[in-house]
Parts: structure tokens; sequence; C-alpha cells
């Protein structure tokens, strides 16, 4: 086979994540000639790197498939890229402020990080089973190892080892449906399978393939009932880890699928629809009852990430550019509500560590009034109350439900939003009607800023952000149909 690299110009499509794979290994010299207490200047230019690729990303327009076949550059990918790699920067950043406290001042987090968002922007821009496969790898033996990096710590030590062993089976059933749709179609190219199911029409065998590997990205994504690592995975992780593992790779995963089941299955939308339906049932609803009981303020996040996936494969289901379009929305609100609700566990810390259980708010609103009113914005937000955010963000997958004609799909995700309510109301009840426990440490400079910018594009959205982002999801989701 003859390359298609004929010179430098013609790997434009890829200068992004070779603009990462470069500044990772130039971090990771300067790492190792920096002590540890200047760890955090590495931090600094991991974030100034990714910060700097998102802009290149949004405004680069070099679309195309090279490395024969194996990459796509298209405008899906740059939407899902610069939403993954914000979402990669605002957790570092999240991170610089408390890294000692958390057991994540080791400058190696930060090379890890820019590693698995290396990974996550090949997994978004996938054009063959194999480039998919090395994507998701990169990504996930990263953030195993970021999982379990405050060593002396059991819990995150646990945490890194079931996210580790679970994300070791979910790889070989995802491996095993690749080679299984590889063996029926001949291919393992996205636009050559899709051509080969056309032809050759649907099999027995092509159908359990999709099946795995759909259920290998479900593992990722979340979605019960692939789910069961994600509670005690989040509790036992440093919490700066834990809200890198909510957003960016939830987003890559999520863009994954969609341009699998688009790209490649189209011509099987029917038998991936019922997959996608079943996983977003099952994930809002478990994620509603199950979150009811839980004290963690953590284990509580996992089960509402959980929740919202579901939400988001409520779009997904519909197969249509409506649908799509929504999921990207969605993903890109719910980056904006993780990094708000992630800003104020890592701002509410007391003289015996950050807050854990929900308890630990209780009269959060008398000692910090300015944290918990924007905690009390994102519950609401995560709810899905009009006018914030959180509300725009299901209208659109509803939206693309009752005009697939999915009206019990759509019944079905507006009950789950309103028994999820009882759980986020709980969090708001502790912070303004309990009697206070704890008194709370000084809010970081980073932090508040971070605070009020969430909270100001959660309750101006719809002025905002609203045209531009469906803006650009349009295009985005225009790209593939």
């Amino acid at each position: 086979m003859n390359s298609d690299i004929t010179d430098f110009a013609s790997l434009a499509p890829a200068y992004p994540e070779m603009i990462i794979s470069v500044g990772v290994l130039v971090l990771l010299l300067l790492g190792v000639f920096v002590n540890k207490e200047r760890s955090a200047l590495v931090s600094w230019l991991a974030i100034a790197l990714l910060a700097g690729t998102a802009l290149l990303t949004a405004f680069q327009n070099a679309d195309g498939i090279v490395f024969n076949g194996l990459f796509m550059a298209d405008s899906f990918g740059r939407f899902m890229k610069v939403l993954v790699l914000g979402s990669s920067a605002l957790a570092l950043v999240l991170a610089v402020s408390n890294a000692e406290e958390n057991g994540v001042h080791k400058y190696e987090y930060s090379i890890l990080a820019v590693l698995a968002t290396l990974g996550m922007m090949i997994m978004v821009s996938t054009n063959d089973l194999m480039s998919l496969y090395i994507g998701l790898e990169l990504q996930a033996l990263s953030i195993y190892v970021m999982a379990a990096i405050k060593r002396d710590d059991p819990r995150a030590s646990e945490a890194g080892l079931k996210y580790f062993v679970l994300g070791a089976l979910s790889s070989g059933m995802l491996l095993y449906g690749a080679s299984l749709i590889y063996g029926f179609t001949g291919h393992t190219n996205l636009q050559e399978i899709v051509r080969a199911i056309a032809i050759e029409g649907r099999s027995i065998g092509l159908i359990f393939g999709v099946v795995f590997v759909l259920a290998g990205i479900a593992f990722k994504i979340s979605a019960v009932p692939f789910h069961m690592w994600t509670p005690d995975v989040y509790e036992g992780a440093p919490t700066p880890v834990t809200a890198f593992m909510a957003m960016a790779p939830k987003v890559a995963a999520m863009s994954l699928m969609i341009r699998l089941v688009v790209d490649a299955f189209s011509p099987i939308t029917a038998d991936w629809q019922q997959i996608v339906i079943f996983l977003s049932i099952a994930s809002m609803v478990l994620a509603a009852f199950a979150a009811i009981g839980q004290k963690s303020l953590k284990r509580l996040i996992a089960y509402s990430s959980i929740g919202h996936v579901g939400f988001a494969l409520v779009g997904l289901s519909s197969g249509s550019q409506v649908g799509v379009e929504g999921v990207a929305i969605y993903m890109a609100i719910y980056v904006l509500m993780s990094v708000g609700l992630f800003a104020c566990i890592l701002s509410l810390r007391t003289d015996k560590g950050y807050v854990e259980s929900i308890e630990d708010l209780a009269g959060a609103a008398q000692t910090r009034p300015y944290v918990a009113a924007v905690m009390l914005i994102i519950m609401f937000s995560l709810i899905g109350l009009p006018p914030l955010a959180g509300f725009f963000a299901k209208w659109h997958v509803f939206l693309a439900a009752v005009e697939a004609g999915f009206f019990v799909l759509a019944v079905v995700g507006v009950l789950a939003s309103a028994v999820s309510a009882y759980y986020y109301l709980r969090v708001v009840k502790t912070m303004y009607f309990d009697e206070p426990k704890h008194q709370f440490a000084a809010v970081p400079n980073e932090l508040n800023i971070i605070l009020g910018v969430s909270a100001f594009l959660l309750v101006t959205y719809y002025f905002i952000l609203g045209n531009p982002l469906t803006s650009a999801a349009q295009t985005a989701a225009g790209s593939l149909f």
C-alpha cells in the first residue's frame, strides 16, 4: 500500500495530535529536571498546551483522511476534540491549588492527563477499528495509573486496581466484537465496513460483533449494566482524578459510539437502536433510584453521571442528525456543570480534609454562601429546571426522541429526571436548612473564578451560549450525515 503522506502539509488533519505528542515529550523531559516542589510548573505548561491546542483545533479547517484511512478529521471531530481538550485543561486547573492534599502533586500526573487526552483525540478521529483500539487503550492505561496515583492511600490503590481489572474485561469484549466484525465483513476500516454491510446485508455474526463492541464502549461511558465500577472508582480515586474521569473520557467515548453507529453501522440502524435504547432506559432508571440512598457525595455524583449518560443516549437513540446534535449539546453542557460541581467540592475543605459525605455540607450556606449558591445553581441545572442550561440539554435530546417517534423513551426520561430531583434537592436542603458542622478554609482564587464563570454561564445559557453552541453542534452533526 502506498502512503498518503506526501509532505508535511498533507499531515494537516493530524496537527493537533502531533502538537500534543511533541508537547508531552517536552513536558516529560522537563519533569525529570524539576524537583517535586516545582511540579506545578509542569501542570501549568500542560494546561497551556491543552488550551493552545484547543484553540488551534477550533479554528483549523483541515478536513480529510490520513495514515492510509486510519485517521479522520471533520467538523464532528473538531467539536468533540475542543470539548475533550477544554475538559482536560479545566480538570488540571481544578487540581493545581490542592495538588498536595490530594496526592496529585507529582509531575507525572499532568503528563498522564495529557497522554490520556491524546488517546481521547485519537478515539474521536478514529476511522478504523485498529486506531480505535489504540486510542482507547492509550486513554485507559493512563487513567488506570491516575486513579491509583496516591499510592499510600489504600482506597486509591483499590480504585485503580478495580478500574484496571474491569477495564481489561471491557477491552476484551470490544476486541472480540471487533474480530467478529472483521470476520463477517472482511474489513476494519469504517467506510469499508459500511459498504460491506450494504452489499452483503446483516448476519447474526455481525450483530453479535456490534453487541460486543457497543458493550465495550458502554463500559467507558458508565452505561448500565456496565456501570458497576463507577461508584467505587469515583469514591476511591483522589477528587481531581474523579473530576478528570467524569468529563473528558465520557465525551471521547460518547463521540466514539456516535461515529461507530452512524458511520459504520448505518445499514443496520434498527439493530443498534435497540441496544442504545436499552442502555439509555436502564441508565436513567437505575441511576435515579440508586442515588437516593447514597450518603457519600462522590458516589452520588457517580450515579448522577450514569443518569446523565442515559439522558444523552436518548438523543443518539433517534439515529438522526437532530439526535446527534442534541448529544453534542448535552455533552458540552454536562462538562460545564461537572466543572462547576467539582470546583464546589474542592472549595469546601475542613480541618479534617475535603467534604466527602452529604452531611459534611451541613450549613455551608451560612459559612460559605458563595460556594453554596453556586452549588444550588448546579443542582437545579442537573435536575433540568428552566431557564438553566441543564433544561436546554434535556430539551434537545427529548425533542430528538419525540421527532423519531420514541414517545415512551422521552416519557421515561422525564420521569427519571423527576425522580432524580429528590437527591439533588437533598444536597440543597442540607446546605441551607441544616445546622453548620464545620468551618471551611478559604477558597483558592482559581476555584473562585471557575465557580463564578460556570454559574454565570449556566444561568445565562439561553442568551450567551445557546445560539453559538447550537450552530456549532449542527455543523458537527451535519458532517456525519
